[in-house]
């Protein structure tokens, strides 16, 4: 049984003999051929935020991570730039396993510097640009090539928009919010407090009624001289 992985589309090809389009078979299906789909072994990450921002002169750190289930060797990454006027590789390396650091071999700008480690599993291939120009703002691309996996390849694009300065987010109508859901939720707590307050004093109140009742009570019957009485105490005998 041959097997072949096609790495961009994400598909195993499993039988016997050729695939379909193999000119030894002359274009005819083998039998037994399956198409079988699956998730990509090598992934390739630049974070959450698709786009981020930088002022013009400062420093940026350009994140990018990788994973392999299939462990790597002699693996290649590059990271492009890409605008509506131009492209170029702005960095070139590799990594010879996962105990080594990453080396570079080819770097087109001085300004950047390669920020990352594979070491301990953090396979961190992150770079770092200095001394921003507006003509940064683009689009970076960080790709990796695993020769381990038929070399199999990903990557992952951020874009970077260098501006002036960062515009203030404005938070008036978050805080607002936040004030009226506190100031409800404050509200509902101290009608919970006094509710339970009043409830407690109706409940002592009850309970003082109940004992003046049966003082009352008790009163009552000691002055209709009922049995146990002092009414019905005899005075002494004469002698």
């Amino acid at each position: 049984m041959t097997g072949a992985r096609q790495g961009g589309r994400g598909l195993v090809f499993l039988g016997w003999g050729d695939p379909w389009w193999s000119p030894r078979g002359g274009g005819a299906p083998h039998t037994g051929l399956f198409l079988l789909p699956v998730s990509l072994s090598l992934e390739v990450s630049v974070g959450k935020a698709t786009t981020i921002y930088a002022v013009n002169g400062t420093e940026i750190l350009l994140p990018c991570t990788f994973s392999s289930c299939f462990g790597f060797e002699n693996l290649r990454f590059w990271w492009s730039y890409n605008s509506t006027d131009t492209f170029k590789i702005l960095i070139d390396g590799t990594v010879k396993n996962e105990k080594s650091d990453p080396k570079v071999k080819l770097k087109d700008d001085d300004r950047i510097t390669l920020e990352g480690t594979t070491k301990e599993k953090v396979n961190n291939i992150s770079i770092l640009l200095r001394n921003l120009e507006f003509s940064d703002s683009g689009r970076y691309t960080c790709h990796v090539k695993n020769p381990k996996e038929n070399h199999l390849q990903h990557q992952a694009t951020i874009t970077l928009q260098v501006v002036d300065k960062l515009e203030e987010v404005d938070n008036t109508v978050t805080l607002i919010i936040l004030a009226v859901v506190g100031g409800v939720i404050g509200l509902l707590i101290f009608i919970l407090l006094v509710k339970k307050f009043i409830a407690f004093i109706i409940k002592k109140t009850q309970e003082k009624k109940k004992e003046c009742l049966v003082s009352s009570s008790g009163n009552d019957n000691t002055e209709n001289g009922l049995p146990g009485s002092k009414a019905e105490e005899k005075p002494p005998t004469k002698v």
